[in-house]
């Protein structure tokens, strides 16, 4: 079967980047307050909902996924880049990381108590986000919680370069209210939003929903 066109250009620019790329990404504790907030929250819903495992999609170098396993959390990684998931093992070699794309995680059906998508699903074409939520729905047990996190607008990016080096992926950012509308359709109750202006640190529109597994569609 062919891989989709944006899984191999991606998967082929992070293992290009992902040296300078783990040496660059800004590390949990500097996130801005409300990031921090956001995630803590996350993390206290998921241990009082029985602290079921967590799978940090899109993790990269594994920050984010040690992150929360600092919080409490019984966090596994997933990544696209062969060469971050090497990046991860080797810095974190106690947690569990694995190669998948987003929209087959090889997880069994409700297994997990939470989902983290951290800035990892502007690579998807808009048009095939719904599956990638079904993914995260099927694999998140009854009243499990996502927290997704992603630039925010309308626009199609095509860079060239990033981190000095080339790549050939491609970036999608959807308005906020376009993406609570495809968590609702694949089954996502969002209870929270926040949207965030740019900043000197973030030079995008940035925004954060934190949902959950509904019961029925």
């Amino acid at each position: 079967m062919t891989e989709a066109a944006h899984l191999t250009t991606t998967r082929e620019s992070y293992d290009s980047i992902a040296a300078v790329y783990a040496e660059r990404v800004v590390p949990p504790a500097e996130l801005d307050p409300v990031s921090r907030a956001m995630l803590a929250a996350f993390a206290e819903l998921v241990r009082g909902a029985g602290g079921r495992p967590v799978a940090d999609v899109g993790c990269g170098p594994g920050r984010v996924t040690a992150h929360l396993t600092a919080l409490g959390l019984s966090a596994f990684g997933v990544d696209l880049s062969p060469n971050m998931v090497r990046l991860a093992s080797e810095a974190y070699p106690e947690l569990r990381f694995r190669e998948a794309s987003m929209d087959a995680l090889d997880v069994p059906d409700n297994a997990l108590g939470g989902m983290l998508a951290w800035y990892s699903t502007h690579h998807t074409p808009p048009e095939l986000l719904p599956a990638v939520f079904a993914e995260f729905h099927r694999t998140l047990g009854p009243g499990g919680f996502l927290l997704w996190g992603d630039y925010t607008g309308d626009t199609h990016l095509r860079p060239t370069h990033a981190f000095g080096q080339p790549v050939s992926y491609e970036s999608y950012h959807l308005p906020l209210d376009r993406t609570i509308e495809l968590l609702r359709q694949a089954g996502f109750l969002v209870t929270t939003r926040v949207e965030q202006e740019p900043n000197e640190r973030v030079h995008r529109t940035h925004g954060c929903l934190l949902a959950h597994k509904a019961d029925t569609f």
